[in-house]
């Protein structure tokens, strides 16, 4: 298990923007200094050429709205009993304060599952998620967040063992079964985790959060980092959909 998880991560590397950038600027240098200089040039066109596609405002934005369209903000209506909000990433810096020790993406999604959970009588949240590269799961850290904003221990479930969206929602089919729940992580993530989620017999109700898509501003945009990186997070969606899908083909 510990060989595939970090496998699929490898692979996935050389597939998202960086490391295709990254890879193509490295294989462009080799063929340049071995004097293959046709394709060395050629290569290096094509990473400037990549780089500048995803670092496009109009461009990262386009394949991020795809993703964040396909599921509206949480209208607070439903009469549920679980709340599961997904893993994100942190560190366990002390020098920190809590609020900066938890990712962006995961202070909105705690967020976003405590006010549902203040606005449902006798709601239960369920954190999940490892510890990565710390020493601390992700789920400790989260819930703790939610202890200092007036959550009660007693109405979450932690579970510090899950390493990818796969296993949370197996963790929490043993919880709630078929009986509709609601799902909270970023909006980019959403339509990855209902597919998942959906694939396994559950009934999740999306919330999501942390939409990373704005304004169509007009096609006279300068590159950024900010859009690269946003073009970095949609294409990591794209790949995770794709692998889904083509498990339940197999498994078919």
């Amino acid at each position: 298990m510990e060989i595939g998880f970090f496998l699929k991560k490898f692979i996935t590397f050389f597939i998202e923007p960086f490391g295709m950038v990254f890879t193509l600027f490295v294989l462009s240098l080799y063929f340049l200094l071995t004097k293959k200089d046709v394709l060395g040039k050629t290569i290096l066109s094509l990473a400037i050429g990549i780089l500048f596609l995803y670092s496009y405002p109009p461009f990262s934005n386009y394949l991020i709205s795809n993703l964040e369209n396909q599921y509206p903000k949480y209208n607070y209506k439903s009469d549920i009993e679980y709340i599961h909000i997904l893993g994100n990433g942190h560190n366990t810096d002390i020098s920190q304060p809590l609020s900066s020790q938890i990712s962006d993406g995961g202070i909105k999604r705690d967020l976003e599952g405590i006010i549902i959970h203040k606005r449902v009588k006798n709601s239960t949240i369920i954190f999940t998620g490892y510890a990565g590269n710390t020493n601390i799961p992700n789920a400790i850290m989260n819930s703790k967040l939610a202890q200092l904003l007036g959550v009660d221990k007693k109405d979450m479930i932690i579970n510090p063992n899950p390493k990818d969206t796969r296993e949370e929602a197996i963790f929490t089919k043993s919880i709630v079964g078929t009986k509709p729940f609601v799902l909270v992580t970023s909006a980019t993530h959403m339509p990855r985790s209902i597919m998942l989620f959906r694939s396994l017999g559950l009934n999740p109700i999306p919330a999501p959060t942390n939409f990373y898509k704005n304004e169509f501003k007009g096609y006279l945009r300068t590159p950024n980092i900010y859009s690269f990186y946003k073009s970095k997070i949609a294409i990591h969606e794209y790949i995770g959909i794709l692998w889904v899908k083509l498990k339940q083909k197999v498994s078919n």
